[in-house]
């Protein structure tokens, strides 16, 4: 006998749970259906980005971080270390516990807000009267009916033609995080995030780390002036990038993997690895969603085809996050399931793309929110720009990480910020001024007047909205 709800959120990631808690706050019957097992075969909510991606990447970062501070940088503060290790497997079990505590966090949250959690995989079955029927496959197999269905299937990555992920040389962003020693030689092909974070990782533990990148320049989307900033930092670092770069190929091994690629001369080059990752891009995840039984329409890339309120082209039917067009970045689709929540009870619900920030978690940290130099350029907009270097901010002095910049670009006749863009520490933490900011369309001169608390890295921000006006007071 099928279940009745008013909403059925498939997928239990960052949009999914969100969506289900906001709906069971605003008083719906909701049920959420997620897939994801723990080691033990139990449930495991939360997604890629609590299970393979946000959370256990950001835990290795921040072990790793550590090795490299007692290694380098403690002796600075008077601090002498000697016979500094790795226990790469305790890193590792580590980051099972974070990942394994945000697991149980969500299971406490539906628990508390009275939504339904079925562990499985779910699948349209038909339209039935006043809604859709969903089954559920799992130890216990269910049949749902729902009023609402929410679809927040998420994103996989996407594996080279040619060369499938074995998980054991080569490696997508989940292998990635499951390395059980230290690669002596490690290549990464693509300077995405998930490149130049893991690349991060293990080049502090101290492998020898390349990455190849297919596009000429470097991070293309980041403004170009941190882009070029980030980049000096990374080659003092000895994160090997080569730009440009044309893969062939890649044999893989017992011993480890041999990639074959053509420069950014035209010159053949070769390349042995003991491990490789892969980290080119992600897909939208509808395998098995068995989308055609109710004619849910998708498009040429195998995402959901939706409106800007989400919307898909069935009644009833919604879709959010990265199963859907955006940027595939977790608070989008947070966003997007609270808004979808809201739609359904009637409300407004609202996402500003324009405003949605953009952080790659490396050392030094860049973010950045709002559009880039050359975007304004090439869009013909007359704006204003001013920068702050870390190097002249007293707390930035004191951490003794004094790398990057804050950068304000405003427009030339109102002043109103059009983009801000940080590389240096906590560049993640600092950009939520830039976002509220823009967010209430708000001036240069607005954050140049705001009391920022001394000393704090926040005062570069500050600082970076004055010079747009060309007044810093310390630099």
């Amino acid at each position: 006998m099928s279940k009745q709800f008013d909403v059925v959120v498939i997928g239990g990631g960052p949009g999914g749970y969100i969506a289900a808690i906001r709906a069971a706050q605003l008083g719906f019957q909701v049920a959420c259906v997620d897939e994801w097992k723990n080691a033990a075969g139990g449930p495991a909510p939360g997604g890629t980005c609590t299970n393979v991606g946000c959370i256990p990447s950001k835990a290795l970062l921040q072990s790793s971080e550590h090795f490299e501070q007692a290694n380098h940088h403690f002796a600075d503060h008077g601090i002498e270390m000697k016979g500094v290790s790795m226990d790469v497997a305790k890193m590792i079990a580590r980051k099972d516990n974070v990942v394994k505590q945000n697991n149980d966090g969500i299971l406490y949250l539906f628990k508390k807000n009275k939504v339904s959690f079925f562990h499985g995989r779910a699948a349209f079955s038909k339209a039935v009267e006043g809604g859709y029927e969903v089954n559920v496959t799992g130890a216990a197999n269910e049949t749902l009916v729902g009023k609402n269905i929410i679809v927040a299937t998420g994103s996989n990555a996407r594996a080279l033609p040619g060369t499938p992920f074995d998980e054991v040389n080569v490696l997508s962003n989940d292998g990635a995080l499951k390395v059980g020693a230290v690669p002596k030689k490690l290549v990464l092909i693509g300077s995405g995030v998930i490149g130049l974070e893991m690349g991060s990782v293990w080049r502090r533990l101290g492998s020898e780390v390349t990455i190849l990148e297919g596009l000429p320049t470097f991070l293309g989307a980041v403004d170009e002036q941190i882009a070029k900033e980030a980049k000096k930092a990374f080659d003092k670092q000895g994160l090997k990038i080569e730009l440009g770069v044309k893969v062939g190929e890649i044999q893989n091994g017992k011993k480890g993997v041999k990639v074959a690629y053509t420069n950014a001369k035209g010159e053949a080059q070769s390349i042995d690895a003991d491990k490789l990752i892969v980290s080119i891009g992600r897909v939208p995840n509808t395998i098995g969603l068995n989308t055609e039984a109710v004619g849910l329409q998708l498009d040429e890339r195998g995402a959901i085809v939706v409106d800007a309120d989400c919307k898909t082209n069935l009644p009833g039917v919604w879709a959010v996050g990265d199963v859907v067009r955006g940027p595939m970045l977790a608070h989008k689709a947070e966003e997007e399931g609270v808004a979808v929540a809201e739609r359904i009870a009637g409300q407004h619900g609202h996402v500003n793309f324009n405003t949605i920030p953009w952080v790659i978690y490396t050392s030094p940290e860049i973010a950045w929110v709002g559009r880039t130099e050359q975007q304004l350029k090439a869009d013909g907009v007359a704006y204003k720009a001013g920068t702050f270097p870390f190097m002249a901010n007293g707390r930035a002095r004191a951490l003794g990480d004094t790398t990057g910049m804050v950068k304000f670009l405003a427009d030339a006749k109102t002043d109103e910020i059009l983009g801000v863009h940080i590389v240096g520490p906590m560049a993640s933490e600092l950009i939520s001024e830039a976002v509220v900011a823009m967010e209430f369309r708000a001036s240069a001169e607005d954050i140049a007047r705001i009391c920022h608390a001394h000393p704090s890295l926040s005062e570069a921000t500050k600082e970076a909205a004055l010079a747009v006006d060309k007044r810093t007071l310390n630099f």
